[in-house]
């Protein structure tokens, strides 16, 4: 628990001294200005309700009332535009404010109306949350929040709402300094709100937030997942305890439920986790249309061919993410275009996934000879670790190995747009830069007038948009503001899309069938706008970028 509250603390923290924050800034210097000394406790203490209810169950509660997953996002804007009234135009403000007296026994304006100024920054500063926030996310879009979800949320505020504080009361210094001016530097103030509102109406907001160095993102990422590993296992087996081969041991490992097909087993038959006893078992959650997972598979296939016959077996376990990944022959078609030698078992009730309380796209889990959890890695990278893990367990019963794989890292470094779905069951309202969407009907979309954010994307022509895709109809376009060397799109059916580059056309691709499509490769990282023009009958699920 108390790690936990930790990790979540430190996030936080390291969160509010990013550049994600600069649209708040200047609110909270003049939100801080404004009543007493207790005002900027106010003004945090809203922010850490709003910003916890609403990462907790807000998503959740978008879906049942069947409102847009930018509704909050505009309710904050208006906020902040009532607030901006409330400073320049003081007898509104009595009026607006008079509800909130029972707040407070202070004047209009003070614990009331800070309270309201913090509960709108909540909502601007969610989409802040980095991926220490992204599971607490996904429960809450599904409604099963537990406590730990809760603890690492308002640890998570807490630990944002220090450095804001910090700012709140530089405003009431202020203040004290310039009484003599109190009426103007409050009208200025307003000014000030408002305009901040106006910016991120334009989303002006995201130009700022771009365009200066995310000096932070690797102390942050690096802190929102340490040990992540350790605690994962942990989480799945409990109490551990050392070993000769310095790894962990975490108890027996889960056993494969729920499996479906198997494939490269002799005559397809199941494999169980107790007739691998006296082996190695690696167990790699994929699916194949994962660039995550693809950049993974060299080493796999090193591994396998290199450690097989010193009593390594890998398992990989596809997991599916969008539909067509359910389907036995597009499985089997990935893994021979693949060249996948090893056993894989499609997992499409996620059974063996939910017993190993797995959450990653890859994940890879080691199990000793005795059937024991002894290591996991979630996502690429740390391959070499992975690999003297691999060697330390065979060691335990074997001394002869041969000598270790030479294979380069490929996980990227620099920093990439996200990971982009396409579909309104994850689309992302802070990338999402268009018109209102029509879930699961036909419809006509505009691209906006004004110009793309960078990772923003937009839709023209008509589409279908569906739960996990779009399909295109006539003249459906789609248009990407995006930071990367290489683009990759998830995308199904029949035909073609033509790619642009900064206005410039790039090339055809043709469609045929549904799997990964590499749009574009460059030879650095840059910064550009991806313009793709669909033909009738294609979908469209998801980005991904290296």
């Amino acid at each position: 628990m108390l790690v936990l509250i930790a990790i979540g603390l430190v996030a936080g923290f390291v969160t509010a001294v990013s550049p994600c924050v600069l649209p708040v800034l200047p609110i909270l210097f003049a939100g801080g200005a404004m009543g007493s000394r207790r005002r900027p406790l106010a003004i945090i203490g809203g922010l850490i309700v709003s910003f916890s209810a609403f990462t907790l169950g807000g998503v959740w509660l978008l879906d049942e009332l069947g409102l847009p997953k930018d509704f909050m996002r505009d309710v904050a804007i208006a906020l902040l535009f009532l607030v901006a009234a409330i400073l320049i135009f003081p007898r509104f403000g009595q009026i607006v404010e008079r509800p909130l007296y029972r707040l407070s026994r202070r004047p209009a304006g003070d614990l009331g109306g800070g309270f309201l100024l913090g509960a709108s920054l909540g909502l601007v500063f969610v989409p802040c949350a980095g991926p220490v926030l992204a599971a607490i996310t996904v429960l809450g879009a599904t409604n099963e929040v537990g406590w730990r979800a809760v603890v690492l949320t308002v640890a998570y505020s807490v630990g944002a709402a220090i450095p804001m504080l910090a700012i709140a009361y530089g405003g009431a210094a202020a203040m004290q300094r310039l009484r003599p001016q109190a009426q103007n530097l409050r009208r200025a103030l307003g000014v000030v709100v408002a305009l901040t509102a106006l910016a991120i109406a334009f989303n002006l907001d995201r130009h700022a937030q771009t365009a200066v160095p995310d000096y932070v993102k690797a102390i942050q990422d690096r802190v929102e997942r340490s040990d992540r590993a350790e605690r994962e296992l942990a989480r799945v087996r409990g109490a551990t305890r050392e070993t000769s081969a310095d790894l962990r041991d975490y108890g027996v490992a889960p056993g494969f439920t729920g499996l479906g097909q198997w494939i490269n087993t002799p005559g397809e038959r199941p494999l169980s986790m107790s007739g691998l006893r006296g082996k190695v078992v690696l167990i790699d959650f994929w699916t194949y249309s994962c660039i995550n997972c693809l950049r993974t598979l060299p080493h796999l296939r090193a591994w396998d061919r290199t450690y097989r016959g010193q009593g390594l077996s890998i398992v990989g376990v596809h997991t599916p993410e969008f539909a067509f990944e359910h389907e036995e022959g597009n499985v089997r078609s990935a893994v021979k275009r693949l060249d996948l030698d090893y056993a894989v078992a499609m997992d499409n009730d996620f059974g063996t996934w939910n017993a190993f309380r797995n959450r990653y796209w890859p994940a890879k889990y080691l199990i000793d000879a005795r059937g024991h959890l002894r290591y996991a890695h979630f996502g690429e990278g740390a391959y070499d670790t992975t690999e003297s893990n691999i060697r330390a367990l065979l060691a335990e019963r074997k001394n002869d190995l041969p000598a270790p794989v030479r294979i380069a890292d490929r996980t990227p470094k620099a920093r990439y747009t996200p990971e982009t779905y396409l579909g309104y069951e994850r689309l992302s309202p802070e990338q999402f830069a268009g018109d209102s969407l029509a879930p699961d009907k036909p419809a006509a979309y505009r691209f906006p007038r004004r110009e793309l954010a960078v990772n923003e994307f937009a839709y023209a022509g008509q589409m279908t948009v569906e739960e996990q895709r779009f399909v295109a109809g006539l003249g459906a376009r789609l248009r990407l503001h995006f930071q990367a060397e290489v683009v990759h799109l998830v995308l199904g059916g029949q035909g073609s899309v033509e790619v642009l580059l900064d206005g410039r056309r790039q090339k055809t691709v043709q469609v045929d069938g549904s799997r990964l499509y590499t749009l574009l490769r460059q030879p650095r990282v840059r910064v550009a706008q991806l313009e793709l023009r669909f033909s009738p009958g294609v979908s469209a699920y998801a980005f991904t970028f290296g």
